[in-house]
């Protein structure tokens, strides 16, 4: 069968009634599109409703990753910061939403963020932004954002994240310890609650399975280097006659 009806099936089965965990056109167009098998290591449980282990991270369930983008309700063109690439698929999902270059998604655990870049790339999302970085500081250089995911459980509202959204923007998290329930956030308060959720736990800087290593991503490359044109306009020469 080809992957195309896999997943045509895969969605059908998140929005029946019995799961009616996607609602919305975009959500379901999206997951439609994004080939989830570029992001497993088995294509035979791509498509099945089901989440596993990878690299010491949970691989979300397709019916959660369904949850958590119509919770986040992103729309064409919104900024979007993902805390908690996981193998990126969520990342995919959103980008097929706004845009791949409206995407920047963290994680604390290096070989992770690797994997994640690598299977984005190979399912043609190359413009998502993937970094090396505490996610529970945000990542204010690219602030503010439209909608911030927060795939971690966390007992209240990450300050520097919700300082990170624009007015009227959304944060999306699962709150709570042992008990976690997924909410939205709005100007600091909570404006909906959906399902009961469990999650790991946001780590923070000692805490990751590999250490923190800033570097630069393939986007961040080009980005500077269009800055730095920019600011060499005028200034070309390496020397200025001031009294000719």
């Amino acid at each position: 069968m080809e992957f195309a009806a896999l997943r045509d099936e895969m969605v059908a089965s998140l929005e029946h009634e019995t799961k009616a965990v996607v609602e919305s056109t975009e959500t379901a167009r999206a997951m439609r599109a994004v080939p989830r098998h570029e992001f497993v290591d088995a294509e035979h449980r791509a498509y099945t409703d089901q989440s596993f282990e990878r690299l010491g991270t949970r691989v979300l369930s397709p019916s959660a990753v369904g949850l958590l983008v119509e919770a986040l309700a992103p729309k064409p063109g919104d900024d979007v910061l993902v805390v908690g690439a996981g193998v990126g698929y969520t990342a995919a999902v959103i980008a097929e939403i706004v845009g791949g270059e409206h995407v920047h998604a963290l994680d604390i655990d290096r070989r992770i963020v690797y994997e994640a870049r690598g299977n984005l790339a190979d399912a043609g999302y190359d413009d998502v932004l993937v970094d090396c970085q505490d996610g529970a500081r945000g990542l204010p250089e690219y602030a503010p954002f439209d909608r911030v995911l927060v795939e971690a459980g966390a007992v209240r509202s990450p300050e520097a994240l919700v300082d990170q959204l624009t007015p009227g923007g959304r944060l999306v998290f699962p709150k709570g310890a042992s008990s976690q329930r997924l909410v939205a956030v709005e100007d600091g308060g909570v404006v909906a609650a959906y399902a009961d959720v469990t999650f790991a736990p946001l780590l923070v800087d000692g805490e990751q399975a590999s250490a923190v290593e800033r570097n630069r991503t393939v986007r961040e490359d080009r980005e500077h280097a269009v800055r730095a044109a920019e600011s060499r306009r005028g200034w070309e020469h390496e020397w200025i006659d001031w009294d000719g």
